[in-house]
């Protein structure tokens, strides 16, 4: 994995549990109003498996996830690239929306990374 100064390693771990906290939201919200919640419980997966993956290789906790577990979330993580990165296109120049987003991508390549070092 590339080397990462602390800082960014903090704005991911940051990032990863900002959207942690907004998918279970919107999944209680959907719940509540009897929505199909199963995009969103996948997605939601995927980022608890990459936020573990983080934690894994920069401060070494360990982790529940199977191999398959990995490769699936990977999959996810990989599939939100583009709707992120046209979020980001769209948004203010010097915005805290363009900067989360920044952010978020960051956070979710190297997690990402993280996942296919696994491997290897």
């Amino acid at each position: 994995m590339e080397n990462v100064s602390y800082e960014e390693q903090l704005q991911s771990i940051q990032a990863f549990e900002s959207t942690i906290r907004k998918s279970e939201n919107a999944l209680a919200n959907m719940t509540q109003k009897g929505n199909n919640t199963t995009l969103v419980q996948k997605r939601l997966k995927a980022l608890y498996i990459g936020l573990a993956m983080l934690e894994f290789v920069w401060n070494r906790k360990s982790h529940p996830y199977t191999e398959e577990d990995i490769a699936g979330a990977r999959l996810v993580l990989i599939g939100l690239f583009p709707s992120l990165e046209s979020m980001y296109a769209k948004s203010k120049e010097g915005s805290p929306q363009k900067t989360l987003l920044e952010r978020r991508i960051k956070a979710f390549h190297l997690a990402v990374q993280a996942m296919d070092d696994m491997e290897n």
